[in-house]
């Protein structure tokens, strides 16, 4: 091979190795976004269940003057 041709070969590689690791890299993307919201829904869940319990656990306070007025 000559040298021209020595560095498209060489430019080849590189491209076709930077695919790949695009490609590799998106997918790491697309399942962290899936734990994400995953854990989002677990949150949010959670975050329902405790509003629920706070209101059983804690009964409405009467509102009523204190006993010196």
């Amino acid at each position: 091979m000559t040298k021209p041709d020595d560095r498209l070969t060489t430019l080849e590689i590189r491209t076709a190795e930077q695919e790949k690791t695009i490609e590799e890299l998106s997918g790491q993307i697309a399942e962290q976004w899936k734990v994400i919201e995953r854990t989002q829904r677990k949150l949010d869940a959670l975050a329902e269940r405790f509003l629920a319990l706070e209101e059983q656990a804690a009964p409405d306070v009467p509102v009523t003057k204190p006993p010196h007025w």
